[in-house]
Order: C-alpha cells, then sequence, then structure tokens
C-alpha cells in the first residue's frame, strides 16, 4: 500500500512540475525562449529533463532562456544531493546507499597535513602494461585507484590530471585488460560477408555506429554536451576500468543519470567510447544542425557533417585527427561508392569524381598549414555536392531527402547494426546481458530508419550477435536467449511484399573454398550459426559428454537455422541438407557414432591390455557407448526422430560387424582371441536386441532387428580344448623365458622383496586358468590333467631358469696351492713379498657372471623361488575348487571314470615343480654362502686371515665385512629362508676357515701356541652366528663347529706328538685312515706343513720329499 502511494504521489510530483513549467514558459515572465537543436515546439521537449531552478533564476533575472542549458543543468546537478537551505544549518538527502559505507568510525580521524600535489607525470607505457595485475589483484581493488602502493600519502588523479590520454592509449589501456573469462575460438562463426574495400577496422565501425546512434537520439531533441565541470566530477573510462568492481558497477547502474541522457551515457561506456570523442560528437552534431530549421538530426549526412564541423584543433595529437578523419572518409567511400543502397546511374563518373576529391582531402594533410587547410575546404565543398544528391536520392519506396542514405547499404549496415548490439553485453561479464538490455534495444531501434533495419534483419543479426557470444563464453543463459531471437525471426510467408523485396535484393559475393558464391542476408547470418550447429552436433559424444543438457539448445538452433535456409531458393546448392528434420537427425547420429567408434578404435589401438583381445576390448567399449548414448543423447534427439535410438544401435551394429566379420573368418581354433572375443561380441548383439526391441514397438523392432546382419558366434567344439590348452602351455614357456630375461632380480618393494618375473609368471599361468575356466565349452579331467602337466612344467622351467649359467663352487674357490714345508727365512719374507704361486682364476666370462650375482640379486632370486612354492600351494588348491564348480553333470559311468582320474592328480599335480625349486633354493643357498666367503671376501679371509701369524692377523678382522655381509643377507632374504641361507654362510666360512688351516700356502704359519688363539676365534665365529639367541640355533652352529674344533685341536699338539700320529696313521696297525689323534693323514699332513719349526720340516723333507717354500 506504501508502495502505491509512492508511486501517486511521484506521478503528482511530475504532472505539477510540468504545469509549473509549462505557466512558466507559456507567460511572460521569460523574454525568450530558445529551443534546443533538433527542436521546433514545446511539444519536442521532455520537460522532465529541465531544470526548475535555471528557469525560475531566468525568470528572476529577466533574461531569455536557452533550454539546452537548462538541460545541462539539471543533469550536471543530478548526481548531487539535494539540499534544504533553510534554519541554522544546511540538510541533504543521501543518493549513495550508506549500507555500503559499513559502521562509523571509532575514533576521531587525525589531522589533515597541509599538501601540495606534486607534478603529475605521465605514466610510461610500463606503467599502463602494468594494469592488468592491478586489475586482477583483490587488494589492488580495495585501494584507491589515485593511491600508489610505495607511496606514504594519497594523491588524487583528476580527470584533469590525465586529460592529455588520447583514445588511442585508452584503446591500449583496453587491450591489455585480462577478461574475466576463458574466451573460447568463434573463427567458425564468422559473417558470410565479403570485406571492405577500405581499410575500416572494427573499432571504426563501432566508432560510426556510435555516432549514428548520437544522431538518432538528437533526433529526438535530448543530445546535450557535458560540461567540464560535469567531465571532472567523473572518473575517466580508464581509472574506471581499473577499479570498477561489480558491486560498485551495480551502485553506478542504479545512480545514473535517468531518461535518455543516461542512457547514452551507458551506451557510450558500453561501446567504449572516450569522453572526449563523445563530446566532439556530440558538438559536431550540434553545430551541423545549427541554421538547418526543422531538419531532423538523423537525416544528416554525418560523417560528412562531421569533417566540416569539427576542425583540427579539438584533437590533441595530429596523428589521432589524421585517423579520425580517414576513418570518415572509409565509412563515405563504404556507405556511398562502394555499398550503396542505390546504384550508380551515369557509369561511374560521379564515382571517379567523389574518389578524387577523398585522395586530395587526405592529401591536403600532407600540404602546409595554409595551403593544405584551402585544398580541405574547397574539397569538402566539392564533396557535399556529389554527396548529398546521391545520399538523399529515394530508395525503400521514400522520398526524396527524407531519409539520408548513407549507412543502410548492404552489407555496411549490417556491420553497423552488429557493434550496436554488442552493447547489450556486461562490460564485466560478458556472459550475460547488461541490466539496460531492454532500454539498449529500444535506443538501438531508432537507429532503424537510417541503417535500413527491418524485423528480420534486426531479429536476425540479434540471434547471431547473441550466439556468437554463447560460443566465446559458453554461458547458456545466452544462448537461452539466442533461441528465442531466432524463434522470432518471421518466415516466408510471415513477412509483408516490401520486407520480401527488400530482404531479396541484399546478396553479397564471397569466396569460398569453391570460388565465389552469392549468398542472400539469412545464408549470411544463418549459415555460420548451421554450420557451427552442425559441426558440433556430428560430433555430440565428444562435445556434449559432460554438458548433456545443452545438446538440447544446440539441437533447436540448428532446426530453427535449418527451417528458415530451406526457403532460401539457393538452399539445395548452398547445404547438402535433408528433406526431413529426421533426416538430418540421422546424419547427425551416423557422423557422430562414427566418429565416436573411431576414437575408440583408435584408443583400443594403443592399449596396453595386452591380455585382451582387441576385438573383445573394442566391444566393451562399444556396448559402453551405446548405453552412454541411450541415457544421454538418444532422449534429446528421440523428441524429433522417435525411431533414433534403433537408428543409433543398429548403426553400431553394423559398425562392428564390418570389424568382426575377418576375425570370424579366420577362426578355426579355439585360441584365446577367440575365447575373449567370442562373448564380448555375442554380449553385444545381445544387448543391441534387447535395446532395440524396448525403444520402439514390436513391428517396427522386428523391421529393425529383420535388417541387422546377425554374427552368428557359436561355441565350438569341446574336442578343441585340449588344442587350446597345449597352444596355451607354449606361450606360458615363452612368457617364462621373456620373463627371466627381462628380470632384474630387484625387489618389487620392502614388504615383496621377491622379483618381478615370478609375479608376471603367476599372472600369466593364473589369466591361462581363468582363461580355461571361462571356455563356454565342455571340458574333461583329460584337459585339466593337460593343463596341470604343462603349469608343472613351466614352474620347472622357471627354476631352471633361475640357477642357468650359476657358478660351480669350483669356480668360486681358489685351486689349493702346493705344499710346502717350513724355512726360517719364509716367515719375514712374506711380509715383503708376494707368494711366487698364481692360484688359478675364472676366465673373464665366468667372472662376470659371477659378479652380477651380488648378495642382493641372489637374495632376491631365493625370495623369488619361495614365492614360486608357497603360492603353487594357492594356485593348486584354486584350481580344483574352481573344477568342482564348474565341473558338468555327466552320467554314473563318467563319474567313475573321473573319480580313477582325479586320484592321480590331486597327490602329484605339481610335484615335479616342488622338486625343482627346492633344488634350486639349495643350489642358490650354497652358491651364496661359498660366493661371500671365497670370493667377495677373499682378500680379508682367504688370502690375509692369520698371515704373516695368528697373533698379527685375528679373525676380528674378518668380523667386520662378514657382519657387513650378514646384515644384508637378513635385511633382504624373506624369514622363512633366512636360517637356511645363514647356515649355507656359516658352511661356507667354516670352509674357509679349514681352507685357511690347512691349505694357507706357504705364508701361514702355526706355532703350537695358536693354538689358544684360534680357540678363541673359533669361539667369537660361533657367537657371531648364534648372536644371543636371535641367530641361528646353538645346537646347528655347535655341529657345525665342531669339525673345524677337532682341527684348531691339532694346531695344540708337539710336532712330535703330531709325527708320530702320522707315522702310526699311515702304517699297517692305522684303522680306517684314522690316527690316535682322530685325524687322517691328509689333516696331519698338511697341519706338519704349516707347522713353524726345523722338526716338522725336516720330517717331511726325508719322509714326504716336500719342498721348502719358495717365498
Amino acid at each position: 500500500m506504501e508502495e502505491e502511494n509512492a508511486v501517486e504521489l511521484l506521478q503528482r510530483f511530475r504532472r505539477d512540475r510540468r504545469m509549473l513549467l509549462d505557466f512558466i514558459l507559456a507567460g511572460s515572465l521569460i523574454k525568450k525562449v530558445i529551443m534546443p537543436p533538433g527542436a521546433v515546439t514545446l511539444d519536442d521537449v521532455d520537460l522532465d529533463q529541465v531544470s526548475v531552478d535555471y528557469v525560475i533564476n531566468c525568470a528572476k533575472k529577466g533574461g531569455m532562456l536557452e533550454l539546452s542549458e537548462a538541460i545541462r543543468d539539471y543533469h550536471d546537478h543530478t548526481g548531487l544531493p539535494q539540499m534544504n537551505n533553510t534554519g541554522s544549518a544546511g540538510e541533504f538527502f543521501l543518493v549513495t546507499n550508506p549500507d555500503f559505507s559499513g559502521s562509523p568510525p571509532k575514533r576521531a580521524p587525525p589531522p589533515v597535513p597541509e599538501f601540495v600535489p606534486p607534478p603529475v607525470i605521465m605514466p610510461p607505457p610500463s606503467v599502463i602494461s602494468s594494469v592488468p595485475d592491478l586489475d586482477s589483484s583483490p587488494v589492488a581493488l580495495s585501494v584507491s585507484k589515485s593511491e600508489s602502493f610505495n607511496s606514504t600519502q594519497v594523491q588524487e588523479l583528476t580527470v584533469d590530471d590525465i586529460e592529455d590520454f588520447e583514445d588511442d592509449d585508452i584503446d591500449e589501456a583496453d587491450s591489455v585488460l585480462i577478461s574475466r573469462r576463458t574466451r573460447n575460438d568463434a573463427a567458425d562463426l564468422a559473417l558470410g560477408l565479403p570485406p571492405f574495400k577500405t581499410a575500416i577496422t572494427e573499432d571504426g565501425l563501432r566508432e560510426t555506429a556510435y555516432e549514428i546512434l548520437l544522431a538518432c537520439a538528437g533526433a529526438s531533441g535530448g543530445l546535450i554536451v557535458p560540461s567540464k565541470e560535469k567531465k571532472k566530477d567523473k572518473r575517466s573510462k580508464l581509472m574506471r576500468k581499473l577499479g570498477r568492481s561489480r558491486n560498485e558497477n551495480a551502485l553506478s547502474q542504479s545512480q545514473r543519470a535517468p531518461g535518455l541522457v543516461g542512457l547514452l551515457e551507458t551506451m557510450r561506456v558500453q561501446m567504449e567510447i572516450s569522453e572526449a570523442m563523445d563530446i566532439r560528437t556530440r558538438q559536431g552534431l550540434l553545430n551541423a544542425l545549427a541554421g538547418k530549421v526543422g531538419k531532423r538530426m538523423d537525416t544528416l549526412l554525418v560523417p560528412l557533417e562531421l569533417l566540416c564541423c569539427i576542425s583540427r584543433t579539438e584533437f590533441s595529437d595530429k596523428k589521432a585527427y589524421i585517423r579520425w578523419q580517414n576513418r570518415q572518409l572509409n565509412i563515405l567511400e563504404e556507405g556511398l561508392l562502394n555499398f550503396p543502397v542505390v546504384g550508380f546511374g551515369e557509369s561511374g563518373r560521379k564515382a571517379s569524381e567523389f574518389r578524387i576529391l577523398l585522395a586530395k582531402i587526405e592529401e591536403s594533410e600532407s600540404l602546409p598549414p595554409s595551403t593544405g587547410e584551402l585544398q580541405r575546404t574547397e574539397c569538402l565543398r566539392s564533396l557535399r555536392e556529389i554527396a548529398t544528391p546521391l545520399a538523399e536520392r529515394p530508395a525503400r519506396g521514400d522520398l526524396t531527402g527524407e531519409v539520408c542514405h548513407w549507412a543502410d547499404g548492404y552489407h555496411l549496415n549490417v556491420r553497423l547494426y552488429e557493434k550496436l548490439l554488442l552493447s547489450v553485453f556486461d562490460m564485466l561479464d560478458e556472459g550475460r546481458l547488461t541490466e539496460e538490455v531492454e532500454e539498449i534495444l529500444e535506443l538501438v531501434k531508432s537507429t532503424w530508419r537510417v541503417l535500413g533495419i527491418t524485423e528480420t534483419i534486426h531479429y536476425t543479426c540479434y540471434a547471431w550477435v547473441l550466439f556468437r557470444q554463447h560460443v566465446i563464453t559458453s554461458e547458456q543463459g545466452i544462448l537461452q536467449h539466442a533461441i528465442e531471437q531466432l524463434k522470432k525471426i518471421p518466415l516466408k510467408e510471415q513477412r509483408g511484399p516490401q520486407e520480401r523485396s527488400h530482404l531479396k535484393s541484399l546478396h553479397s559475393r564471397v569466396e569460398g573454398d569453391q570460388g565465389h558464391k552469392d549468398l542472400s542476408f539469412l545464408q549470411s547470418f544463418l549459415l555460420p550459426i548451421q554450420k557451427w550447429a552442425d559441426k558440433q552436433l556430428g560430433d555430440y559424444h565428444l562435445h556434449f559428454a559432460e554438458v548433456p543438457g545443452l545438446m538440447e539448445n544446440i539441437v533447436a538452433v540448428a532446426m530453427i537455422a535449418r527451417r528458415l535456409l530451406l526457403e532460401e531458393p539457393e538452399a539445395a546448392m548452398l547445404q547438402s541438407t535433408s528433406n526431413t528434420d529426421e533426416d538430418q537427425i540421422e546424419l547427425y547420429i551416423s557422423s557422430s557414432i562414427k566418429n565416436a567408434f573411431t576414437r575408440i578404435l583408435h584408443s583400443v589401438e594403443k592399449s596396453e591390455l595386452k591380455h585382451e583381445h582387441p576385438l573383445a576390448l573394442l566391444a566393451e567399449e562399444t556396448k559402453k557407448l551405446l548405453k552412454k548414448d541411450a541415457t544421454m543423447f538418444m532422449p534429446i534427439l528421440s523428441q524429433r526422430h522417435p525411431q533414433a535410438t534403433a537408428v543409433s544401435a543398429s548403426l553400431l551394429h553394423r559398425i562392428y560387424g564390418n570389424k568382426l566379420k575377418p576375425f570370424l573368418r579366420a577362426a578355426e581354433h579355439l585360441t584365446e582371441d577367440v575365447v575373449s572375443v567370442f562373448p564380448a561380441a555375442d554380449s553385444l548383439e545381445q544387448y543391441i536386441m534387447e535395446l532395440i526391441t524396448s525403444a520402439c514397438r514390436e513391428e517396427t523392432a522386428d523391421v529393425f532387428c529383420r535388417k541387422l546382419a546377425p554374427y552368428e558366434i557359436e561355441s565350438i567344439s569341446g574336442t578343441l580344448v585340449m588344442r587350446w590348452v597345449n597352444s596355451q602351455l607354449g606361450r606360458i614357456l615363452g612368457w617364462v623365458e621373456r620373463a627371466i630375461q627381462q628380470e632384474r632380480w630387484d625387489p618389487i618393494s620392502p614388504q615383496q622383496r621377491h622379483g618381478s618375473s615370478i609375479v608376471e609368471v603367476f599372472r600369466i599361468v593364473e589369466e591361462t586358468v581363468d582363461q580355461f575356466f571361462d571356455l563356454k565349452v565342455p571340458m574333461r579331467p583329460t584337459e585339466l590333467s593337460g593343463l596341470f602337466r604343462g603349469v608343472d612344467n613351466a614352474f620347472q622351467v622357471f627354476a631352471n631358469l633361475v640357477i642357468d649359467k650359476l657358478a660351480t663352487k669350483e669356480d668360486l674357490i681358489p685351486p689349493v696351492p702346493i705344499l710346502t714345508r717350513y724355512r726360517k727365512e719364509a716367515g719375514i719374507k712374506a711380509f715383503v713379498k708376494k707368494e711366487l704361486f698364481d692360484p688359478r682364476l675364472p676366465d673373464e666370462r665366468r667372472s662376470t657372471e659371477i659378479s652380477f650375482r651380488t648378495t642382493p640379486t641372489l637374495c632376491v632370486q631365493l625370495n623369488t623361488l619361495y614365492y614360486a612354492i608357497s603360492q603353487l600351494n594357492k594356485l593348486e588348491d584354486s584350481v580344483w575348487e574352481r573344477w568342482t564348480k564348474k565341473k558338468p553333470r555327466q552320467k554314473l559311468i563318467k563319474k567313475s571314470i573321473d573319480e580313477k582320474s582325479k586320484s592321480f592328480t590331486q597327490k602329484d599335480t605339481f610335484d615335479g615343480s616342488r622338486k625343482d625349486i627346492n633344488a634350486a633354493i639349495d643350489r642358490i643357498c650354497e652358491f651364496t654362502g661359498t660366493k661371500i666367503i671365497f670370493w667377495d671376501l677373499r682378500e680379508p679371509f682367504i688370502d690375509n686371515l692369520y698371515k704373516p701369524s695368528v697373533s698379527l692377523s685375528r679373525f676380528e678382522a674378518v668380523y667386520e665385512p662378514l657382519d657387513t655381509e650378514l646384515s644384508q643377507l637378513c635385511a633382504i632374504i624373506v624369514e622363512p629362508l633366512r636360517d637356511r641361507i645363514v647356515t649355507s654362510l656359516l658352511q661356507a666360512t667354516l670352509d674357509g676357515l679349514l681352507r685357511v688351516l690347512l691349505d694357507g700356502g706357504p705364508s701361514r704359519i702355526f706355532l703350537v701356541g695358536d693354538a689358544k688363539l684360534l680357540e678363541e676365534d673359533l669361539e667369537v665365529l660361533k657367537e657371531f652366528f648364534i648372536s644371543g639367541g636371535d641367530g641361528l640355533p646353538r645346537g646347528v652352529v655347535e655341529n657345525q663347529v665342531s669339525r673345524v674344533r677337532d682341527v684348531v685341536k691339532l694346531h695344540s699338539y708337539e710336532t712330535r706328538e703330531l709325527i708320530d700320529d702320522l707315522r702310526s696313521s699311515s702304517g699297517p696297525e692305522a684303522r680306517g685312515g684314522r690316527s690316535k689323534l682322530g685325524a687322517d693323514s691328509k689333516t696331519l699332513l698338511r697341519i706338519l706343513c704349516h707347522r713353524g719349526d726345523s722338526e716338522a720340516s725336516q720330517f717331511l723333507k726325508k719322509q714326504y720329499k716336500i719342498p721348502k717354500s719358495a717365498a
């Protein structure tokens, strides 16, 4: 109720205000009333925009009243708060919204310091180039646009301070402003129009369009020139662009001046016209109309009038003026010569004279000022004499002089109109229409008379502009508006005869891929839209996969454009369209299905899923495509083609069938490919049949199904299963060899410390087993037995390949040196001279193979073999479980046969594999221990331990490297194999110690007193492997050490005792080659060879003829 009262009060106020102004202006209070340009009587003046205060002041002074000044005064004070100057203090009313100001300050403001404005320095280009960073920064938006982030005091940059910015500078700043949206490429939507013959630019068209808009607005008497004070109060376009936020934009829109003046200001900002250019144009148009009583501003030849009324002095530099003048001359040439609405009838004589005058006007700028200005004035006068009659010739049924035909020639008019229509988009968000869109469109309609725009042309141009903006911004709201405009375009029978005749005359000749072709107006604008929509819909699986809702609108655009274009007489030649919408929908389906299938085919060809046949994978992907097509896209297309789903399914059935047929013809065996492809292809065919049946009526479905060429996929006889099993087993062996060749023996992970080859082998075996049980043919126990034998053989091959080329123990252990006896100098020379004997080393190739198998490598191999034997049990249980489930029902006779055959399998299914794998583990364990002691630790252990004496080289020298090797073993080996490998290392260590004690070479000498030290070292070694209970069991270590302890004990006996024991063991009374001390003769002989005294040396010389040490 309060809102209604407010509206009534406002209407009453406006009515009373008009009556007051009518009374003052009609009475004798005003001596003389001067009408504004374009107005003849008071009826042509909008009294709502006349300042009452200005009129009353003129009445008090008794002077003349210029209504244009009254209108300007009204707009100059529109943005100021209203004052009540009654009482002791002035009262004012806020125009701004106080909510945007926040809460009131909590403390008093600081004192204002005296401030002297510093000289304003023009920013270099680098400053302008940094504009986007300021604009995009949220911090910068909160700072005043005239503040510096580095300054300590506020500097206000006014409009006067940046008046030297020319239009080009502002345009340069505009060009570097970063759009708030990601702009898409809209090159495919270029209009089918020929290029202009002059150098007119897009910016030039936009500026000319704005000049036309001002002229048409001036025809209603609302054109005023803003005063200098008002210009200073406004921020420049550049500063506004740098700092305006969305909230500020909304607020400024709500505060703009009302009526035509405010709308023109909005249009100026939307069309990016500088204030300087706006003022020049307004003043020029008003000056051009002066003295032309009764003539409307929109009947002026605007470019010519502006050339005559705007001088060089109104521009800050000559370049800007020349660019402006060239634009006006180019527009005159395009509008009157190149694309005139009325052709020439005098064989082009006037056209030649016209072009000569234009060239002379351009030439005048290069002449001296006095000469150039004189030539320019004379040429303009001559130009007016030629141009005015040309522009005022009757066209489209009007009278001579009623309309000035300079901008309504096709296609110049639609290009200018396009620039006007572009102003409907929000500058801060290109994907939205501005709030004043309805007012802007009404204002733009005022240019129809000048530009020769009809309703059909308007809706067509506007639809194209909106659709292009949708393509750029991907905003669906804009697309909805474009569809609305397309629907408003009248069909041929809905247009009047005059409009039909006018549209028929609008033709343009453009150059295409196939030469020149003539396009009508609708074809120039709608063909790009249709081609773009057809291109998108021709691959709707790609373009609308994430936005299927958008597809419905694009289909609507394509169908509307198609319907309008089909009415054009040349439609049959220019378009490869079908007769009905259903035919066109089928074309979309066919094109998109083929494109999507091609992409799937390429992805399948590049797929890394080697275990699955491409045709099987292709069938699965095709089925997914069909499901997606049926759920996402077919509901949309079915609105215009009821059988769209059946068309899509039938096409996919045929396309996949073409790929499948060669495979079907070549399938002679039950290969893995056949087993993989047949079920997938059969599943696809069944789904297609179900889809067609559910989407169509029974009769229609039968028709489509009968048209399909069935794949005829049949299961192959069960007798071929064994062939398949044999072929698969051959492939498994190939994979085993390949996996071993590619194996680098690195653990897969800290948790999975086995190699990748066994995982690959098990994967292949399990896949084979899976495929075996996935076969859709009957199976017999014979095939299962064959599968077991083949898998068992594959793991035997794997185990043998792991230890293939593994060096023997003889390759690792150096040859036993020749036995020599002690001589006194040998112990001394051992310090300074190497032994003369050169132990045989393996050849280079064998040495490389030994070095390649490092301790980590050997551990990974052991882990891999253990993983194989542990997983083998699981595989065996899984196969029997699946066989029990899959085994078909059979007769009692067959059942009894199966029970007999089953007895052999469950007992020894993988016994061969288990035996070979365990043997391989033992072999590697023995090799690992031997390699560590006799190869890796040869120098500290075999070569240097107890050399030259026990006291000088104890076991502590070997303890640290041996501990390192043991730690490395335990870090990698799996827990179940730890004791097994460590036991092998213990055995190899004891073998190495025996080698040092018995066959240490001429450099090693042992004394009777060394036995105690040796016993201590042996105890250290024993405790090293027991490791306080964390290592090997004590009993195991004791058993292994016992054989070395016996040898150490022999070193504690005197030489005479050893000689006597050796003689007794060699005598006839010896039993089994054993002496009283419990040693054989070979051991006693070697103990004496290393005994460092003369008695042992003399005995060996006389008894065994053993030479002295050659050291």
